[in-house]
């Protein structure tokens, strides 16, 4: 076929598809009718001689041939456009979807700070955020589905960017009332009173030392140091969802692993006593990654500096 008689605005059509599996999502998007995204999409079909989407239940599936076209198509849209140069961001009147993915804990903790200072400088910006968990996080960070992943990383590859947001620890958390509350926990107490912690992911699932490895990025899995756990400890329970630990604890006497940060905020939220852990444990930094194709974007440069913010 010849390329030069492709309209590059198919292809922006194309993509923006792609990402949202949904045709009247993409006509907000573009600013386009439903009937108009229809049309481009049928003469993309026609040039390429294939259906590029098939409509189902759960929204416009892309085709093998338009799943081995979107990233190399992504990535040539942003060159074009760092070539054309980028135009300024505008906070006050951006119309655009920001979308991070992040675990509960890092929802409540950071991004509800970060919805805040978006509907005062950004009223306009809509924050999607993903579950950083049960889905291919490199994966989705090479289609450009994802702006910014938050969490813990052990091996990052230089596809990506990173950014340092904030060191943790393990500590230890408590339902009021504890037996332990305001005493100094020791290791003989760890034998005595069971533990519960937040994992997101065992060995089955093919974690390593506590983290998952996906197209080369690695990510905690334990929201705590497992191998750090004195032996006559007992891991009782494992939860996938930190933000039911409260409850959980308010039943029982078990002590609650948890990351330093997360901790202390359930102390000024919920009332749980906190404890230093009775043992050497390591700490991990919470980072915030991007495709290294996005650092000179306007928009995504001025959301990641309200991150750091």
């Amino acid at each position: 076929m010849n390329v030069d008689r492709i309209d590059l605005n198919l292809l922006r059509v194309f993509n923006i598809v792609f990402e949202e599996r949904n045709l009247q999502r993409a006509s907000r998007r573009l600013n386009l009718s439903h009937s108009a995204i229809s049309h481009a999409l049928g003469r993309l079909r026609e040039a390429l001689g294939d259906e590029l989407f098939v409509r189902t239940a759960g929204g416009m599936q892309p085709t093998a041939r338009a799943q081995a076209m979107a990233a190399p198509l992504r990535n040539a849209l942003l060159q074009i456009s760092g070539a054309l140069g980028n135009e300024p961001f505008a906070p006050a009147t951006a119309q655009r979807d920001f979308v991070i993915a992040a675990t509960d804990y890092v929802t409540l903790l950071l991004l509800e700070r970060l919805s805040a200072q978006l509907q005062e400088l950004a009223p306009l910006a809509n924050l999607v955020i993903r579950p950083s968990t049960r889905i291919d996080l490199a994966g989705q960070l090479d289609l450009g589905r994802i702006d910014v992943a938050i969490g813990v990383f052990a091996d990052i590859p230089s596809r990506f960017s990173a950014m340092p947001l904030w060191t943790q620890t393990d500590t230890l958390s408590m339902r009021p009332g504890h037996p332990l509350a305001g005493r100094k926990v020791t290791a003989e107490d760890l034998a005595t009173y069971p533990l519960l912690a937040v994992s997101l992911g065992g060995a089955e699932e093919g974690a390593v030392d506590g983290f998952l490895s996906e197209r080369g990025l690695a990510r905690e899995s334990d929201m705590f140091d497992r191998a750090a756990l004195p032996e006559t400890a007992r891991l009782r329970m494992l939860v996938p969802h930190s933000l039911a630990v409260p409850s959980l604890l308010r039943s029982s006497d078990m002590l609650a692993v948890l990351p330093s940060s997360l901790s202390k905020l359930f102390a000024e939220r919920e009332g749980l006593p906190a404890a230093p852990i009775p043992y050497p444990a390591r700490s991990r930094q919470m980072q915030a990654i991007w495709h290294n194709r996005s650092d000179s974007d306007p928009a995504l440069t001025w959301l990641r500096s309200q991150i750091s913010r």
